[in-house]
């Protein structure tokens, strides 16, 4: 919060012109570089240090339960300690894992959202509802995994992945950069929503925001305290190895409900692109800069270059990068989901089979 402050600070003194914003434009390419070049780095330090990882050692530390197969590639990549921590001075003991996700991964997130805003702001002398929408959604959803930091200390990325490759290139490079990608393109095509489409996508964003939410706060409240007022009239049914597993409630829908409705949000992040896809044509004539024209072009002038931005031939084909985001996060809530069945049918037993009996959808109830 004090990071967003100092931005907010900057902002208002500085307006789109504030030198975090300009560099960070203008350097796109150079900080994604960076970037990939940390996450290799922090991978291959975590498992050269996993190594040291003995049994009882009085640090409690310990290799995560699919990390250690003994195929280097796999290990390093899948992640061969759970929780690596790091002692820093003056701070204290910093658990890596924990602190990539929520600090540079979430945080870089948002960072290159307000950067493309402010660009559009640069750009066109306006912000579009649009890109507004999708940045205060997505600022909700980071803000909101702050304020509930606890609740991810029973996820399956806490829980059970050791960390490597994967969540260090995920954590610096995918989440930022990736997940930014709708409000990068709606900073040089700035498209409006009008009052129907921005209460469309809000009323998306509503439903799979309250599933998700809902869902993980009630299995938290329940693994944190089954008498809680809120969920002890829930059904559960206890496996041998005395864990509680609901069969009732959000959890007794479907076994991974909390995914739907991340993946509706999702489609709230999305929509506002439209039906995605621009071409840029530049020429001497002089137009009136920012200008918005009936064929959906918008014009801009900079340093004596004067640009149109039109859809042209191009609409449609940029919904393959606007739109990729629902299709890569189905693709990895189901794999998740998927490792995630295995892990507790290992774990339960013959138990995980009586409650995939009494709950029988994985994800989407009445369908799959």
């Amino acid at each position: 919060m004090v990071t967003f402050s100092i931005l907010a600070a900057g902002t208002v003194a500085q307006g789109a012109d504030f030198p975090v914003w300009t560099f960070i434009y203008d350097n796109y390419l150079q900080i994604l570089t960076a970037n990939i070049l940390i996450a290799y780095a922090l991978a291959f330090l975590v498992y050269i240090r996993s190594f040291s990882v003995k049994a009882g050692n009085p640090e409690n530390r310990e290799l995560a339960a699919g990390g250690h197969s003994g195929n280097m590639l796999y290990d390093w990549f899948i992640g061969r300690e759970l929780n690596p921590r790091v002692t820093i001075p003056l701070i204290g003991e910093i658990d890596i894992k924990e602190f990539m996700e929520l600090r540079p991964g979430l945080m870089g997130w948002l960072i290159m959202n307000y950067t493309f805003v402010a660009h559009q702001y640069k750009t066109y002398g306006y912000v579009t509802d649009s890109i507004a929408l999708i940045t205060l959604f997505q600022t909700l959803y980071v803000l909101d995994s702050f304020w509930m930091e606890s609740a991810i200390l029973t996820t399956m990325d806490i829980t059970t992945d050791g960390f490597g490759f994967m969540l260090a290139f995920g954590d610096l490079v995918w989440v930022p950069f990736i997940y930014s990608i709708q409000t990068r393109y709606l900073s040089v095509y700035p498209l409006s929503l009008g009052i129907y489409g921005t209460a469309g996508v809000l009323a998306v964003l509503g439903i799979g925001y309250y599933i998700f939410r809902a869902s993980n706060n009630e299995k938290n409240r329940f693994r944190n305290d089954p008498k809680d007022p809120r969920v002890a009239h829930l059904k559960y049914i206890e496996t041998k190895s005395g864990s509680k597993l609901l069969v009732s409630g959000w959890w007794g829908t479907a076994r991974h409900i909390n995914y739907l409705g991340d993946w509706i949000q999702g489609w709230a992040y999305c929509l506002p692109t439209g039906i995605a896809g621009y071409l840029i044509n530049r020429s001497s004539a002089v137009p009136t800069p920012g200008q918005s024209h009936a064929d959906g072009s918008f014009i801009y002038s900079s340093e004596g270059v004067h640009t149109e931005i039109v859809q042209g031939a191009a609409k449609g084909y940029g919904m393959l990068f606007t739109y990729f985001y629902l299709v890569y996060f189905a693709i990895l809530l189901i794999h998740r989901e998927r490792r995630d069945e295995e892990k507790c049918l290992r774990k339960y037993g013959d138990d995980w089979k009586r409650y995939k009996s009494i709950v029988k959808y994985r994800i989407i109830p009445g369908i799959y």
